[in-house]
């Protein structure tokens, strides 16, 4: 089943990352002196973090952070942050760790640390459920006439901008309405994590994933935090006993079943 793939080994871009630059403590201390644990999230990527319109935060890692701030003996505070600006927000101190679908990256690795990683996803397509058949691959997708959406300054944009060239990219700078672009006939289509695919189709039915044979590209979400060697151990042996004890998975499942 997709929404059940994951990875518990560390990845070689974890592992380089925590090679270089580590100290001993200091975070982690400060988050037990500060009495809180700060988490920094976008809030607008189910089913990891969402923020509905009246104001309620769910989601897996909504209940994660909450279930590491308890394991840390401290308070919680959620911290909002956008995906264009999450690595400089954290590397300039306003939040300890960053939770809600935050993907593994070279230039996020060489700043800071990961946890080990709690999904394995790639980029898929989803698109108006009459053009599901439509768009079978990146050839497909990169044409002069198809319309593709992004929201702006994360993996999404990044990715749609490396790989097409003749497709139009309109950035949507709400990436909790993106997917209404599409479904009012203003986009075609948009590249985005396997899991949020399935999800959004799950809750607009007007939407469909793509009918294309696999993931475009292979990534892994986890945790992102500085560079703190005891901070990274602490949250690895919280996520190890939490995935084992099924609480991530079914922070996950309830995610997912949410509308």
């Amino acid at each position: 089943m997709f929404v059940r793939m994951k990875c518990l080994a560390v990845t070689t871009v974890a592992l380089l990352a925590g090679a270089a630059g580590a100290s001993a403590g200091e975070a982690l201390n400060a988050i037990k002196a500060r009495g809180e644990l700060r988490v920094g999230t976008t809030a607008d990527y189910r089913p990891f973090t969402f923020r509905d319109a009246d104001g309620t935060l769910w989601g897996a890692d909504v209940v994660m952070a909450a279930d590491l701030a308890k394991a840390l003996g401290v308070k919680l505070v959620f911290v909002p942050t956008v995906w264009a600006k999450m690595l400089d927000d954290q590397v300039a101190g306003k939040f300890d760790i960053a939770m809600g679908g935050v993907t593994i990256t070279p230039q996020r690795a060489e700043k800071m640390h990961f946890s080990k990683p709690v999904f394995t996803d790639g980029k898929r397509p989803i698109a108006r459920c009459a053009d599901k058949d439509k768009f079978k691959g990146l050839e497909a997708i990169d044409q002069p006439d198809v319309r593709v959406i992004v929201n702006p300054g994360g993996q999404n944009e990044k990715f749609a901008r490396d790989t097409f060239k003749k497709a139009p990219i309109k950035v949507h700078t709400d990436n909790a309405t993106v997917f209404e672009e599409i479904v009012a006939g203003r986009a075609d289509v948009m590249v985005t994590d396997g899991i949020e695919v399935e999800h959004t189709a799950k809750t607009m039915p007007a939407l469909c994933p793509a009918s294309v044979p696999a993931p475009f590209t292979r990534l892994e979400k986890a945790y992102m935090m500085p560079k703190d060697d005891d901070l990274r151990a602490a949250v690895d042996s919280w996520l190890a006993e939490a995935q084992a004890s099924g609480r991530w998975q079914t922070a996950l499942d309830t995610a997912l079943a949410h509308k």
